[in-house]
């Protein structure tokens, strides 16, 4: 599956994802084009725990960073690892962690504290099945933790769902400048297909110097460079201050909404509208253009961003289309998001599946089917 068209309707065109990546083609596992893309996008400093299904983020940067000049770290637990991430980052340094859901749920508290202190990171999921242990099997379950704040307080971090290998390796490289032009924590929302699967990929050899900007103006990095202090913190005892800062927060979340990004295919004469992201997208494409031969009008919206969630196209999308079906390998959570978005103009039913299954794309394509027909029995 080549990567798709990505448009944006803040920027008013359609151009790829990213900028194509100078390099070779070769195969290329999702989880190494993670690392890679951190190494990519100029990762100073990585600092992590084990857990499946991601082991071998760490495993690679364990090897090349060192070899690059660059900090690799592993932490004595996830919890460490996001306060080392904090420090790094306050320093002016570009900082990484990975891990798998239940490691991501251990550093939240301290993603909280990076928030608040407008401090940029990237922070790479591979998720698996839950709640709890669950399993090491692939799952989108950790939508609400990434999109919706997770940790305490009224933050956001802005949200890359990859659903190729090449876009893992992307997304990962452009996140390090997202997250310095907003200074805001970025994720990547990957999962344990998507980290295990191998497909051709550019990605490149060699790793120079990365271009960033200048933070001397707010990072806490020592007084040899200038001569004024710098504070990095959260802490706000007044509510007047703590007001105010939040309205910083919040004035910066709207600013990000300008990243919005997505993919759309076949929506000119849509009837029936799926919205999917990341490996469910994949099934669900594969499903639409089955249908499409069949002479079904059905057609596909995939968010790239989660956060910002790209609430315009969806809006689009309601003038035309009779209805929109959310397929996630979860309860049901981006699907919210979808029918605040759509606003009671078409119906929006949910389909999904949980445990780590993922259904062929005939189950999905016989489900749009008997939805459209109203043979569903009613989803909900």
């Amino acid at each position: 599956m080549s990567t798709a068209a990505i448009t944006s309707p803040t920027r008013g065109a359609t151009a790829r994802s990213e900028p194509p990546t100078v390099g070779r083609k070769r195969l290329v596992k999702g989880n190494e084009a993670l690392a890679l893309g951190a190494v990519a996008g100029g990762a100073d400093c990585f600092f992590g725990y084990p857990i499946t299904p991601q082991n071998e983020i760490p495993e690679i940067l364990s090897g090349l960073m060192p070899k690059l000049g660059r900090v690799f770290l592993q932490a004595e637990s996830e919890v460490a690892s996001i306060n080392m991430v904090y420090g790094a980052a306050a320093a002016g340094h570009r900082a990484v962690t990975s891990s798998s859901s239940p490691g991501i749920s251990l550093m939240l508290e301290g993603l909280s504290y990076i928030a608040g202190a407008r401090l940029p990171c990237v922070i790479i999921n591979v998720q698996r099945g839950g709640p709890g242990l669950g399993n090491i099997a692939p799952s989108q379950g950790d939508y609400f933790q990434a999109c919706k704040g997770g940790g305490h307080g009224d933050y956001h971090s802005i949200v890359l769902a990859p659903w190729n290998v090449q876009e893992s390796f992307e997304f990962t490289k452009t996140a390090f400048d997202l997250a310095d032009r907003y200074r805001m924590p970025v994720f990547i929302l990957s999962d344990a297909v998507l980290g295990s699967m191998l497909e051709p990929a550019v990605v490149p050899d060699e790793f120079p110097p990365v271009e960033r900007p200048d933070k001397d103006s707010w990072a806490a990095c020592g007084r040899g460079r200038r001569l004024h202090k710098n504070v990095v913190n959260s802490l706000f005892l007044r509510p007047e201050d703590l007001a105010a800062h939040n309205d910083t927060l919040q004035a910066t979340y709207a600013a990000a909404r300008r990243e919005i990004r997505f993919d759309s295919r076949f929506l000119e004469d849509a009837e029936t509208v799926i919205v999917a992201f990341g490996v469910a997208a994949r099934v669900a494409y594969t499903a639409v253009t089955m249908l499409r031969r069949e002479g079904v009008k059905v057609g596909l919206l995939r968010p790239v961003t989660l956060y910002p969630f790209p609430t315009e196209p969806l809006v689009a999308a309601s003038s035309t289309a009779k209805r929109f079906l959310v397929f996630e390998l979860n309860a049901g959570q981006m699907v919210e998001d979808v029918r605040l978005a759509v606003n009671g103009r078409r119906p929006v039913s949910f389909y999904g599946r949980m445990g780590g299954i993922v259904p062929p794309p005939e189950e999905l394509a016989d489900h749009i089917v008997a939805m459209a027909t109203g043979e569903d029995g009613g989803a909900s």
